[in-house]
């Protein structure tokens, strides 16, 4: 049995409560590069990164094992490791709290507003749940168990303790964890609820929007309508997958796009930091048994979709998300 290689720990501490980038440098049998700069140029051709990795290179903040500074004409060592804060452009402030819905010594889970991503990724780095939680919380080394839209509020657990980490986050992979969510959309007397919404759906690294294609289903919503007032309606969506965009592909599919989308049914785009209509989608309950404590948790939004009680405000673009 291949004995699982031992990461070293990492010389850089957190920075704005980020963790540093670790790269692991892959092998390299035909010699293509023959030092680190020529590999991490390779890496990063095309991208913003190329002219901030040089950037970072010649100002000596690539650090190897043990805090070793890295340099372009350091031979390259396959199956090594290097870490590097990423230089981050300012960014605009998502004027929205992040609420703590309960906290003990292993778990944390918050009540997440719409526009802030769960963790970093792309141009949001520091204006993320994760970033803040562990600023605000002074929790250096909190982790998701989980994730959830950007433009998705509601509930998202967190692991306190590192050790702790595998364990919630194995609740979600084993389908342990009760998922409900809200949803307000069209309202279509036509349609039979509750029905089970299945599709394969495949979602392309690069390209926004995911996509339903033939061949065996790999994701499951039951869709229940809730209440009707006029042409909305209210549903409780329940996930027996987690595939990417699930409930927003399956109510589209549905001729029910979820009110707000900017993906579903066309891709509007709209600028990160335009915070009117918020995407009326909310993760309202987690119920499940903590792997840890052996307690039975069941957690409840008390967030409202605007749209329900003000939809001329929701509308015109007026209002809290």
């Amino acid at each position: 049995m291949r004995r699982k290689a031992q990461v070293p720990p990492s010389p850089l501490p957190q920075r704005a409560g980020i963790d540093p980038v670790r790269l692991r440098l892959p092998a390299d049998p035909e010699g293509r590069w023959p030092d680190l700069g020529a590999y991490l140029t390779a890496r990063y051709a095309g991208t913003r990164g190329a002219d901030s990795m040089a950037h970072l290179l010649a100002a000596g903040r690539v650090l190897g094992p043990g805090g070793r500074v890295l340099g372009a004409r350091d031979p390259y060592e396959p199956g090594g490791y290097l870490w590097f804060h990423r230089d981050m452009e300012p960014e605009p402030a998502v004027p929205f709290a992040v609420r703590v819905v309960h906290r003990d010594p292993h778990l944390l889970v918050v009540d997440k507003p719409h526009f802030l991503a769960t963790t970093p990724r792309g141009s949001h780095i520091t204006q993320t749940a994760l970033a803040r939680l562990r600023e605000e919380l002074d929790l250096p080394g909190l982790s998701p168990a989980h994730r959830l839209d950007r433009l998705t509020a509601g509930l998202v657990m967190f692991s306190i303790r590192p050790e702790d980490r595998g364990a919630y986050q194995l609740l979600f992979q084993r389908r342990e964890v009760h998922k409900e969510y809200e949803a307000l959309a069209a309202h279509d007397p036509a349609l039979e609820f509750p029905r089970t919404v299945r599709s394969r759906i495949e979602k392309t690294r690069g390209v926004i929007a995911a996509v339903e294609v033939p061949g065996e289903p790999n994701a499951e919503s039951l869709v229940e309508l809730t209440a009707a007032r006029g042409d909305l309606a209210r549903y409780r969506l329940t996930p027996h997958t987690g595939r990417t965009h699930q409930l927003r592909v399956h109510m589209n599919a549905l001729g029910l796009p979820i009110l707000g989308d900017p993906v579903y049914p066309r891709v509007t785009d709209p600028a990160p930091d335009d915070y009117r209509r918020p995407l009326q989608l909310l993760a309202r309950v987690l119920e499940f048994t903590d792997p840890v404590t052996g307690t039975a948790h069941r957690f409840e939004s008390t967030r409202e979709l605007q749209a329900w009680t003000d939809r001329t405000g929701w509308e015109a673009g007026t209002g809290s998300a």
